[in-house]
């Protein structure tokens, strides 16, 4: 049995380090904060007050932290994973950070002998909680192959993208698909309102046809419902979305529907929103139209 670490117990990075730890492996847990650590402590896991303290203990080490720059501190900086690397360690990083990034910290802990694996998830938190993520994966294959029991445990599919930064990008893929459903969404639920028919009645036409997606499936009644709660947090996928842009850049590749989903997801940021869900994204279109969802 293999003896995890987790570093980063936020909204998802928890969840997904108690399903782990469910699944029986050894878990050893780090958090900036300390009370989600005490929190899985009490259920089993076993603390540690360093990413280096993590990495000592363990044959795979996860991080899931907010961007790239958190990512590269907890790998590369001060009483970081690489203080303690080894031949034989496989660090595992579940964020979603910049490609070229996942590349470059492989390449600095391939030198101490450690195998890197980019392995974004998908799914919210119901996913992380549930245990039914869609994990996408950079990386060698033999790392994966070793790491894939403990994946089980967190999600229903894990597919291997490619070489290391492979899984970020389809990560970036994935966002950007997602950004453009919270926005048609808004979109359709606003002008179906405004022009004066029950936006209720319009989703429950429209899922059985060509428009049926998991955005339409879960988040209208949530929003009908008046909770705006995360989630995953609209900050996170304005985050996201400007990795996109830089990115795209990069390789010269246009994205105009992304660029503008950006706009309108920084303008969340800007409004004080950053910090409810990213299908709250709707409060700029009500403020765009003058018209407000109404709730039941």
């Amino acid at each position: 049995m293999l003896t995890v670490g987790y570093i980063g117990l936020g909204l998802m990075g928890k969840s997904i380090a108690r399903n782990i730890l469910k699944a029986g492996f050894p878990l050893v847990v780090h958090n900036r904060s300390r009370a989600a650590v005490d929190e899985l402590a009490a259920e089993g896991a076993r603390p540690a007050f360093s990413p280096a303290e993590v990495a000592r203990q363990v044959d795979v080490i996860f991080t899931n932290l907010p961007d790239t720059p958190d990512v590269e501190k907890v790998v590369l900086g001060a009483d970081g994973i690489i203080e303690a690397a080894r031949p034989g360690l496989i660090w595992v990083d579940n964020s979603t950070i910049k490609p070229a990034a996942a590349r470059t910290l492989s390449l600095r802990l391939a030198e101490r002998g450690v195998l890197s694996l980019d392995a974004p998830v998908s799914g919210g938190d119901i996913g992380a909680r549930d245990g039914t993520l869609a994990i996408m994966v950079g990386g060698p294959a033999e790392a994966l192959e070793k790491v894939m029991p403990i994946f089980r445990a967190m999600g229903k599919t894990v597919t291997h993208v490619g070489e290391s930064g492979a899984g970020q990008v389809a990560k970036a893929a994935n966002q950007i698909m997602v950004a453009a459903q919270m926005v048609a969404m808004a979109e359709l639920l606003i002008f179906s309102q405004k022009a004066g028919v029950d936006p209720r009645k319009v989703v429950e036409a429209i899922r059985g046809g060509a428009a049926q997606c998991w955005t339409l499936d879960v988040k209208p009644p949530r929003l009908f419902a008046g909770n705006r709660a995360p989630g995953f947090k609209a900050s996170m996928q304005a985050k996201d979305l400007n990795i996109i842009l830089e990115t795209a850049r990069e390789y010269g590749v246009p994205l105009p529907s992304a660029a503008l989903d950006a706009q309108l997801f920084n303008a969340m940021l800007q409004n004080g929103m950053g910090d409810l869900d990213n299908s709250a994204v709707i409060g700029i279109i009500e403020e765009l139209a003058g018209e407000s969802l109404s709730v039941q």
